[in-house]
């Protein structure tokens, strides 16, 4: 459970589902499956997250990477009031 404010707590699966819908509003991407290979470190209101992708075929696949880092960035800012350090991407699959 992260602490926003002394009276506002998100827990891991709320951070994550802001993660895994701010992946899915960049066209081509998707977070890998079966394992969600998603982690969000939190310290001290700033943020770190580590995620494992999976892009549809003929996408540039450096241009839907900084896209999903630039998504998931903002939503963390906008939603949680986090300074985000770095959104880390491994493109691990293919989608046919």
């Amino acid at each position: 459970m992260k602490v926003l404010s002394p009276d506002v707590k998100v827990t891991e699966g709320a951070l994550t589902s802001i993660v895994v819908r701010a992946v899915e509003g960049v066209g081509g991407a998707r977070l890998r499956r079966p394992k969600r290979k998603v982690t969000i470190a939190v310290e001290g209101g700033h943020a770190r997250v580590d995620l494992a992708l999976a892009v549809a075929y003929g996408n540039v696949l450096p241009d839907v990477a900084r896209g999903v880092q630039q998504e998931v960035a903002d939503a963390l800012a906008r939603m949680c009031d986090f300074t985000v350090d770095a959104v880390d991407v491994a493109i691990e699959e293919l989608d046919p």
